[in-house]
């Protein structure tokens, strides 16, 4: 349970001045401040040896960084491992003060009397560019993945279940399929599937693959140059001939996929006639379609919301503290009406649902506009022609209008406006981002922050085609940052063995290049010859020591894949996209109610390698 405030504590009262409302403010709703000062501290939480240890000063000062980005079961085709996340410091659970409730008390939120504490480090928003909330009007979010963060356990088995029976019923895979499980944790995002070889790899920032799975055998570096590094022209590695690993909804696929390769490998004849690693790749992304298209998914998760998806009581503090604040919400989801408002329901609804509970609309008291149905990314391009229909949420019926004003029916008087539970939010499906910012009234998108998941569905395209501000959701990224603390011992130490394997190698170039140019006598000669087998002994040990430390440390995230935002030294792709398109990135959305909502976030400061070993601390 986490620490919290009392009204005993001290306080520390701010020198800024009231937070100023942006210059358009859309609705007459007036800044509600709190009764008690804006910051608040818990310092009886910290004994005073603790304000002077690393754990308290990680989060009162941003450590020196090269880059804003923070290098911060399978079936018999695959022996199944675990990780257990042991080894975090015991110090670091205790440190933290501000999380997100576990329903089993009132959120601590930012707005709320015991807010304005230091936050825990795998709760912290990081910040790639510049970006101060009072220039922001309006804030949106993703729904899926999102505000939902779903149970993988749960949701992405139900998932994988679906997508076999599709194979094997409907694609006439063999029904031996149906006997394999799934290992959710296998996984990660970031990888890239090789459709044509049937290998998945993972890539540092160049494009350079450093990791390569040909289904779950892993490729020597000899393999891995002969495929991927003695080209003329480089790859791109894009579509068609590669599909991204880029969302938590693609993982699943992504596993059976390279169930499918081994299978194939290893049983010559008993996948359908004709059919390659990119037909097997075709195939399981039509399964998946199926899934999608028929409904299994979604009827299993509204029958059951709370086995698949995750409670968050921190979802409607943190809206209404944005609109309390001036400013507008609004929901962009690519699922329809029905859909959303179980899931929705389910977080925002003041009773869960079982099976005797009824629906009902108060969540949509939070927003003032809501989209289904968006059809991301090509909703962010304005020149799409999508219709945009109001729906009617107790029937589901759908409406068209001329920029969200009903249109009068073919043979009908004026139609009246549609009737609603709750009068300050629409409900809409389709439509395009110039419909959006017509319903707001927002003159600049860069005034508009949007939430989501997905680095090309929600991030990319929002940010290079309109200019919206960003912040990108990353749940992996908690447990991340929490490692990363509790390793920094063992980074240093490896860059200590870099430095070590440097000096080696260049005493035995100097060797080397003196057998070359000078002139030895016997004596000396065989003294230097003796020195420089010693030298590459030490080097060869050095060596060792040094991969093997590397290899073990990134196995402490992940015993395939590593780390997530790094690929050896190097960003990972995925760290490299992150810190291009997303403004903003954390590990859960309401992280967002742990900060003033008139923040101003700053990155932190840039390093190239010159500056690095001069600066960094």
């Amino acid at each position: 349970m986490p620490p919290t405030c009392n009204r005993n504590q001290t306080t520390l009262v701010p020198e800024s001045d009231s937070p100023i409302l942006p210059r358009r403010c859309l609705f007459k709703a007036k800044m509600r401040l709190p009764k008690r000062p804006a910051v608040t501290f818990c310092l009886s939480l910290f004994s005073p040896s603790q304000f002077h240890s690393p754990h308290f000063l990680l989060t009162h000062s941003s450590p020196l960084k090269r880059r804003a980005i923070h290098t911060v079961g399978v079936n018999q085709l695959h022996s199944s491992y675990r990780m257990d996340g042991t080894g975090v410091d015991k110090k670091m659970t205790q440190f933290q003060s501000m999380n997100v409730s576990d329903g089993g008390q009132d959120p601590c939120i930012w707005s709320s009397p015991g807010g304005g504490q230091k936050i825990n480090i795998g709760k912290q928003i990081f910040c790639n560019r510049p970006l101060n909330m009072r220039n922001i009007v309006a804030v949106g979010f993703d729904m899926d993945y999102t505000l939902a963060q779903y149970k993988p356990e749960t949701f992405e088995s139900l998932a994988y279940e679906g997508t076999i029976k599709k194979l094997v019923y409907d694609l006439g895979y063999p029904p031996e399929l149906l006997e394999w499980t799934f290992d959710w944790k296998y996984m990660v995002r970031g990888l890239v599937l090789d459709k044509k070889r049937g290998n998945i790899l993972k890539m540092d920032r160049h494009k350079y693959v450093k990791v390569a799975y040909h289904g779950f055998r892993e490729l020597s570096k000899e393999d891995k140059v002969a495929a991927y590094g003695s080209t003329l022209i480089r790859d791109a590695f894009d579509e068609p001939d590669y599909a991204l690993i880029d969302t938590l909804f693609s993982l699943a696929e992504a596993y059976l996929f390279a169930q499918l390769v081994d299978f194939k490998d290893n049983n010559p004849g008993r996948v359908p006639e004709g059919v390659d690693y990119s037909r097997m790749y075709r195939d399981v992304r039509a399964a998946v379609d199926l899934c999608h298209r028929d409904g299994t998914l979604k009827q299993m998760v509204a029958k059951d919301p709370k086995r698949y998806i995750n409670e968050d009581t921190s979802i409607v503090p943190m809206v209404k503290m944005l609109r309390d604040s001036g400013r507008a919400t609004f929901l962009v989801t690519n699922s329809l009406w029905d859909y959303t408002n179980i899931v929705m329901n389910f977080l925002c609804g003041s009773q869960k649902l079982d099976d005797s509970s009824t629906l009902n609309f108060e969540w949509l008291r939070y927003f003032n506009v809501v989209i289904t149905g968006s059809a991301k990314p090509g909703f962010f391009h304005d020149e799409n022609r999508a219709n945009l229909f109001e729906v009617e949420t107790e029937s589901g019926m759908l409406l068209n209008t001329d920029n969200g004003t009903p249109m009068p029916q073919v043979g009908d008087t004026v139609r009246l406006p549609l009737k609603s539970s709750d009068k300050s939010c629409r409900v809409f499906q389709g439509g395009n981002v110039g419909h959006l910012h017509k319903l707001l009234g927002i003159a600049s998108s860069s005034q508009v922050l949007y939430v989501g998941d997905h680095i090309y569905g929600d991030i990319l395209r929002s940010k290079k085609v309109l200019g919206w501000r960003t912040m990108l959701v990353v749940p992996e990224l908690e447990k991340e940052v929490e490692l990363l603390w509790e390793l920094r011992d063992t980074r240093k130490q490896l860059r200590m063995m870099r430095n070590e394997r440097d000096l080696v190698e260049d005493k035995i170039h100097h060797l080397k290049w003196s057998f070359k140019f000078e002139v030895l006598n016997g004596d000396e000669k065989r003294k230097e010859t003796s020195e420089l087998e010693n030298l590459e002994s030490q080097r060869e040990e050095v060596r060792f020591s040094h991969q093997q430390a590397q290899r073990e440390c990134h196995q402490k995230f992940h015993k395939v894949w590593g780390q997530l935002m790094k690929t050896g030294y190097q960003n990972s792709r995925f760290a490299h996209q992150v810190e291009r398109f997303a403004c903003l990135y954390t590990s859960q959305v309401t992280n967002l109610s742990l900060y003033s909502p008139d923040k101003y976030y700053r990155p932190s400061e840039d390093f190239l390698p010159h500056e690095f070993d001069i600066l960094h601390p």
